[in-house]
């Protein structure tokens, strides 16, 4: 694999959006001391996908842009879903698309003694208290867009009722449900996030990283507040659904009189044909309608990873997409052009033949060998030669030669000269059937004086394809992925129905095809493009006896197309 040569703490970006100006005139007016501080606080409860991408690089890339630091922080307050594997995996997903968080990898359950203390604080201020209701009774209770809520009948508790009882679910002596920590604010304020929301709730569940110290574990809005309080971020950074949380960001950090971040929302990332929920796509791995997290075909950063997709490419596509205020939806074509942008200047051109068939050249001499030097990068001297055989007994793919070909056809067919790519002139002299009218070979001459496909009479030759010989040629499994999903937007194109009935069943076919030598030796991860054919990368399934290529992306640049039309 061509090795991540960047990162987003070198980013540098002439970029104006609203969330640089605001951190610019932060700076100005010393709000924060001319500090920049911001985090990445992904949940370990799954594997990060595009739309964290988008966060990793604006985070990270914010903080490199103004001298600061940016940390990465496991919001890890849900033991029943999270585990070491997803810890893991991010580590490696975010250095891998360029993040560096030197020495500040720390968990919100890092916390968990200090939250817990402060609830006991929230408490004797009487702004919290232990509310016996069930969930869905506080959940019917909490009223309505044009409704208030209801208070709870424990909401009177006093102070020492609130404290005894909240130890005691610290203790165990309360099974999961019995009670929950509520924030005492107003069940009849407009932002319904403002009515009384829980604070704390029981969870019987060894924790991943504390064991079973603790059986109960705070929520999201709570610890994610304060936990940036006590890191010192000055940006904390967060997409649109957070919106409505911000009120409440703000409450707690105000209600304990303790530093305070400022939060800063963005449009998250919509992509067509793609689903980038976090439940759904759990749903896709679960329920197996993909091979697991790294499934090529998945948007996750690790399924990207193998499909071929360099961090480069997705870093530009960020950059492109830029920052909004309100969603919208990022043609999948633009992330396709990024990827195909960069592979185009990075990686090396090398032959493979996806549907073979035989083509014997008559007056070439029988076991004799030649070797060419051709080279990896045709256009870049940098990339340097291989050495690839050529004999008489060639592989050719069969789309090359038609029988009755149409007009403009400038491949093989009988009579007709093609250049042989870096190699000799041919000509077509005739083609072998079996009974059913199946090609089985070609039969062709060529021209001993056009060797490197340069006519020696200076005469004109339209047509050029590619080929490799039969007796060196590797067998290969070459994956062809296309969209998981037929439609732009899977979450609504059946009505009634399930985003699961949208998967696309074309989405991957597998074709055996044949490879020059040189690509059999590639490391797995190697990105190249097949000539006339496409981008790969050599995939982690490939064994000794059988390489296997995923399509990256396929030489047809159509973002240029949807540019010209808007």
């Amino acid at each position: 694999m061509l090795p991540n040569t960047e990162n987003l703490n070198n980013e540098k970006t002439d970029s104006t959006d609203f969330i640089r100006s605001t951190i610019k005139e932060d700076n100005e007016l010393n709000t924060f001391e001319g500090k920049v501080h911001t985090r990445f606080p992904p949940e370990p409860n799954g594997y990060l996908h595009l739309g964290h991408a988008k966060s990793i690089c604006l985070n990270f890339g914010v903080a490199s842009e103004f001298s600061g630091k940016c940390n990465l922080r496991f919001d890890d307050t849900n033991p029943t879903k999270e585990n070491i594997e997803y810890v893991n995996a991010i580590r490696e997903d975010v250095r891998w698309l360029g993040g560096d968080w030197e020495d500040r990898e720390f968990y919100t359950s890092d916390y968990f003694e200090q939250l817990y203390e402060f609830a006991v604080e929230l408490i004797r201020k009487g702004k919290a208290y232990v509310d016996n209701q069930s969930a869905e009774e506080i959940r019917t209770t909490r009223g309505t867009l044009s409704e208030p809520g209801q208070d709870s009948p424990y909401r009177t508790r006093s102070v020492e009722e609130n404290l005894d009882l909240f130890q005691r679910m610290r203790s165990g002596e309360f099974p999961d449900g019995y009670c929950v920590l509520r924030a005492k604010i107003d069940m009849a304020a407009p932002n319904i996030v403002m009515r009384d929301p829980t604070l704390y709730r029981i969870r019987h569940a060894s924790h991943q990283k504390t064991g079973n110290r603790w059986c109960i574990y705070p929520m999201y809005d709570y610890a994610h507040c304060i936990s940036d309080s006590i890191e010192g971020i000055t940006h904390s950074l967060c997409t649109l659904e957070f919106v409505n949380n911000k009120e409440l960001y703000d409450w707690i950090l105000n209600a304990l009189e303790i530093y305070h971040p400022k939060q800063i929302e963005f449009a998250r990332l919509n992509l067509t044909h793609t689903v980038l929920s976090k439940r759904k796509l759990i749903q896709l791995v679960s329920e197996k309608y993909v091979n697991g997290w790294d499934d090529p075909r998945m948007p996750t950063l690790c399924g990207l990873r193998r499909r071929g997709v360099p961090p480069e490419a997705i870093r530009n596509f960020c950059r492109k997409i830029g920052l909004a205020r309100a969603d919208s939806t990022v043609e999948y074509n633009l992330f396709e052009f990024c990827v195909r942008e960069h592979l185009n200047e990075h990686a090396p051109r090398l032959m493979a033949v996806m549907d073979p068939v035989k083509l014997v050249i008559d007056n070439y001499e029988e076991g004799k060998i030649e070797f060419f030097d051709l080279p990896l990068y045709p256009e870049k001297n940098s990339f340097g030669t291989r050495k690839v055989p050529f004999a008489r007994e060639l592989f050719i793919e069969r789309d090359d030669f038609r029988k009755d070909p149409p007009k403009k056809f400038h491949r093989l067919f009988v009579g007709s000269e093609v250049r042989l790519r870096y190699a000799y002139l041919i000509t077509c002299q005739n083609a072998v059937y079996d009974e059913d009218g199946n090609l089985l070979e070609i039969h062709c001459t060529y021209d001993p004086q056009s060797k490197g496909g340069q006519a020696p009479d200076g005469r004109k030759v339209k047509g050029t394809i590619h080929w490799l010989s039969k007796q060196h040629s590797i067998p290969a499994e070459i994956r062809l992925y296309d969209h998981l999903f037929q439609s732009e937007d899977p979450n609504t194109a059946h009505e009634g129905g399930s985003f699961l009935d949208d998967i696309n069943p074309h989405s991957m076919t597998s074709v055996h095809g044949v490879i020059e030598p040189y690509l059999a030796s590639l490391e797995n991860g190697s990105r190249v493009q097949f000539e006339r054919v496409g981008y790969f990368a050599k995939d982690s399934d490939s064994t000794e006896t059988l390489p296997v290529f995923n399509r990256t992306a396929t030489l047809r640049d159509s973002w240029a197309k949807i540019e010209k039309k808007q």
